[in-house]
């Protein structure tokens, strides 16, 4: 195989065959037979003061070697903040592993018992005494700005509040030929992968080593972390992920379960294990997405978009979240609103609040699906006050090739978006004529169906700005460390990690494409702190983007190397030889001159034959973006329904997604996470809700009352990709799709049902999800 040959090949991974196999190793799977086990007793209430924990009767269990609570676990694991430098009026209260005076989320941990077995400890849980005094909760968040600080040490509820503006809105909304505005509601709904959270620590005490076994997307970053808050040696703390089920953003984050487990491990200086139960990870992780959205558009007679307004108000749980802070989504909204489109003016606010529901944070698409769902249903409604096709007035605002590089009204600086690119994919394609005229065929008869389309923009690849102004311990930066073994195959040593998603193929099919050599000759190493450099591992669809090309650079530069040894074995010049999968190879006429294995094996153990040089045979590289803030992706989702009139029920006919994205390395990996991705977004567009009731107390606990999306709710979801001129500003060109499926889903949906609707004169529904009872109320059914 030659150089080019290992990109944009729908290659299979090993590691998939492994695992399809049944042998995978995730964190429970680890075999520490000596280890104890953590259980965690959780408050059961929203809010409510702890006014006296009882422990004695726990531990004299069998099996039970200690019950700590937050005052035991405090004295050697400080507290953290989910602050920013960035935003220093945020207010970020003291938050601690386990609650300690006041419990204020339900499920918040309280009490943890390490024990011989898991069901000890459960035991053991099942005696602690707690008396609470329960508190009012605040659910409501127009309800808890107004309401007394739940944190005393701070003068309200408000976290932040965010203004913006740009050129003249309200001169603009005065004037305009028409003025659509709707109020959005979107509701929790979290990751849910295959495997739960879980972690097993191991502390030497002699050394002061703490080793962690940890299904998360960032062992670096929690490198740090645990280092920090437990007071020790960095360089002395080893994060390992081995293989991960799953994590969609939800294990990109500090955790006080399992710090808690860390600091039990230090306390007794042993190995301890936790694995969350799917009704612990129901209660705990990380849910995202509650805000209340007023959203304003205002348009000329011909449709032409002149000015938005949004006012989001934020919902975040009790504490802001650790180590990035709960800025994500709000930021996104507001940067991300109207981007496809050219327009005037802008005016945006968030009010970020605190409240007593779980913590919320970064979740697939941070913010991103919902500033789509309002810029998407707010032209929808434009084009029904102006009279025109959606289609149509998409087509007349949307940023054209030559307007770009390109700073929109909201302040967000684009370098390049295909939007025309992707609508012509689109139409070429689908015939839309044929798609429309069966529909109203469909009307005739008394079916109630619907189309929708809504355009998207994934923002991927961060550079240092985003965190590194908040002065906020996240990399940005991705390494790889790439090595010719004595065997003629190459060991590379990536600092992204894998969950699930590819990661590692695709990084072998770039070393490859840098090294000239077939995949199955690069072994690929990930997760691991203590063999990688310092990265920032997978969040916002970055791995290849950035971990990728310090990959492809190592590669360049080792193969510059096996040229100029090979040129002085064979007494010729590095220029005038190729490297060809397993052998160097003339250029002219790619005739073999000397194994790869021949050459690797004279410069481990005969370095004497190089004219005194010295053979490294190893290079080290590292990247990340300084010249973008972000890379782009570019699609539009269209959306195909119909309405059951008797129950509600939304069936999904059918689902198509265009989307361009720079270069694409395996497009077997490409659109399956696209896929994957719109499958989470129908769900939290259909059904997934983490409801609770008006004490604060989730409705939610297990899948028997969270519905997902199976396979049987799903069309076959259609992909269409769009070309446009890759990125040129540096590397391989490469742009993230890790959330793009997710980003436009829920808003195509909810067009395509607001048009059903919209057909037979019903009401509109503007609240995610949209349930039979949503959509029941809007046909005025209920």
């Amino acid at each position: 195989m030659r150089e080019g040959e290992a990109l944009g090949r729908g290659l299979s991974s090993p590691r998939n065959r492994r695992l399809l196999a049944g042998r995978g190793r995730y964190v429970a799977d680890l075999p520490f037979p000596t280890s104890l086990h953590a259980a965690f007793l959780r408050s059961p209430w929203g809010h409510a003061r702890i006014v006296r924990i009882d422990v004695d009767a726990a531990r004299h269990m069998p099996g039970v070697e200690a019950v700590l609570t937050g005052a035991d676990i405090a004295p050697i694991c400080q507290g953290y903040r989910g602050a920013t430098a960035a935003f220093p009026d945020l207010q970020a209260p003291l938050q601690h592993p386990l609650a300690i005076d006041t419990a204020r989320w339900h499920g918040e941990p309280v009490v943890m018992v390490i024990a011989d077995s898991r069901a000890q400890a459960e035991d053991a849980c099942a005696r602690v005494v707690v008396e609470w005094d329960e508190l009012p909760a605040l659910t409501d968040p127009r309800a808890a700005l107004a309401a007394p600080p739940m944190h005393a040490d701070l003068p309200s509820n408000l976290v932040l509040h965010l203004d913006q503006q740009s050129g003249q809105p309200d001169a603009v909304f005065a004037t305009a030929a028409h003025v659509v505005a709707c109020d959005f509601g979107f509701n929790r709904h979290t990751g849910v992968p295959l495997e739960t959270r879980g972690l097993v620590a191991e502390f030497e005490p002699n050394e002061r080593r703490l080793t962690v076994h940890l299904s998360h997307q960032c062992p670096h970053q929690m490198q740090e972390e645990y280092a920090n808050l437990l007071g020790l040696d960095a360089h002395r703390v080893r994060v390992i992920c081995p293989d991960v089920g799953g994590a969609f953003g939800i294990k990109q984050q500090l955790y006080g379960d399992e710090l808690a487990v860390c600091a039990a491990a230090v306390l007794l200086g042993c190995t301890v294990r936790f694995i969350a139960d799917r009704n612990e990870s129901m209660l705990s992780d990380i849910q995202a997405r509650e805000h209340r959205v007023a959203g304003k558009l205002a348009v000329d007679a011909q449709g032409k978009l002149l000015a938005f307004q949004v006012q989001d108000l934020y919902a975040i749980g009790p504490y802001s979240q650790y180590p990035r802070s709960s800025l994500g989504e709000p930021r996104a909204i507001m940067g991300l609103c109207g981007a496809p489109y050219r327009f005037d003016a802008f005016a945006a606010s968030a009010d970020i609040v605190f409240q007593n529901k779980g913590m919320a944070g970064h979740y697939r698409g941070v913010g991103h699906p919902l500033a789509c769902a309002v810029t998407e249903a707010l032209i929808d409604e434009a084009a029904r006050a102006c009279g025109i096709d959606p289609i149509e007035v998409r087509r007349r605002n949307f940023l054209q090739p030559s307007d770009f590089p390109y700073v929109s009204p909201t302040g967000t600086r684009f370098e390049r978006l295909a939007f025309t690119q992707s609508l012509a994919a689109l139409e070429q394609e689908v015939d839309l004529a044929a798609l429309r005229a069966s529909i109203a065929d469909a009307r005739a008869s008394g079916r109630i169906q619907g189309l929708g389309i809504a355009a998207f923009v994934e923002q991927t690849s961060r550079g240092p700005w985003f965190y590194g102004q908040g002065e906020q311990a996240v990399s940005s930066r991705d390494g790889c460390t790439l090595r010719l073994e004595p065997s003629g195959h190459f060991r590379c040593i990536s600092s992204v990690t894998e969950q699930g998603q590819g990661t590692e193929m695709g990084v072998r099919q770039v070393v490859a494409h840098g090294l000239g050599v077939a995949p199955d000759r690069v072994d690929v190493l990930t997760g691991d702190t203590a063999i990688t450099s310092h990265g920032g591992g997978t969040w916002g669809s970055r791995g290849m983007a950035i971990g990728g090309q310090a990959a492809y650079d190592a590669a360049v530069l080792l193969r510059t190397e096996i040229l100029k040894l090979a040129a002085i074995l064979l007494k010729t010049q590095a220029d005038m030889l190729d490297l060809c999968n397993d052998q160097i190879v003339n250029v002219n006429d790619g005739m073999p001159r000397l194994a790869l294995r021949a050459l690797a094996e004279a410069a481990h153990f005969r370095p004497y034959e190089f004219s005194g040089i010295q053979p490294q045979l190893a290079t080290s590289t590292t990247y990340g973006p300084l010249k973008q803030p972000f890379r782009c992706g570019t699609g539009i989702q269209l959306s195909h329904i119909e309405v059951d009139p008797g129950t509600g029920q939304i069936r999904l006919l059918r689902h198509i997604v265009v989307h361009e994205a720079g270069r694409v390395v395996n497009p077997v990996l490409v659109n399956e996470q696209v896929r994957g991705g719109v499958a989470q977004g129908l769900g939290a567009a259909l059904m997934e809700e983490c409801a609770y009731d008006a004490q604060g107390r989730s409705l939610a606990s297990s899948l028997a009352s969270y519905d997902l999306p199976m396979a049987v709710d799903l069309p076959d979801i259609e992909l269409i990709h769009a070309d446009s001129p890759a990125f040129t500003d540096d590397g391989l060109g490469i742009v993230g799709v890790g959330e793009a499926g997710t980003v436009g889903a829920a808003a195509a949906v909810m067009n395509a049902l607001n048009d059903a609707l919209a057909s037979m004169g019903a009401g509109r529904v503007f609240t995610l999800p949209l349930t039979p009872e949503r959509v029941l109320r809007a046909m005025g059914a209920l």
